[in-house]
């Protein structure tokens, strides 16, 4: 199995919604947008955070509001599952956006 779609993996708190812990604060609408654009041109989205039970379901309610939806929520793919036979608990993606990631680079100052 060849994986052709780009997987994009995003957090929610202060990513997706600039919020205050386990309030719902005003929407990342660039962001938004551009996740709008990536899933129209085939890409996958997997919502990735910190949040379960009903503060992860007031999150997907608030998604859906602005017109996000998930390939998958806190989890793999269906497709990269099967593609490795088990579920590894790191989320497999091309690309992770969230408010606390760093580059190796900015990390160690390597180019």
């Amino acid at each position: 199995m060849e994986l052709t779609n780009t997987i994009i993996a995003v957090d929610f708190d202060n990513t997706l919604c600039f919020s205050n812990w386990p309030e719902l604060g005003e929407p990342n609408l660039p962001l938004i947008s551009y996740l709008q654009q990536q899933k129209a041109s085939g890409s996958k989205i997997i919502l990735w955070t910190c949040r379960a039970g009903k503060p992860l379901e007031d999150a997907l309610i608030w998604c859906e509001h602005q017109g996000l939806s998930f390939d998958a929520i806190n989890d793999n793919l269906p497709e990269i599952i099967e593609l490795y036979g088990n579920n590894s608990r790191k989320i497999t993606c091309d690309i992770y956006i969230d408010d606390r990631n760093m580059k190796l680079e900015e990390l160690v100052g390597v180019s």
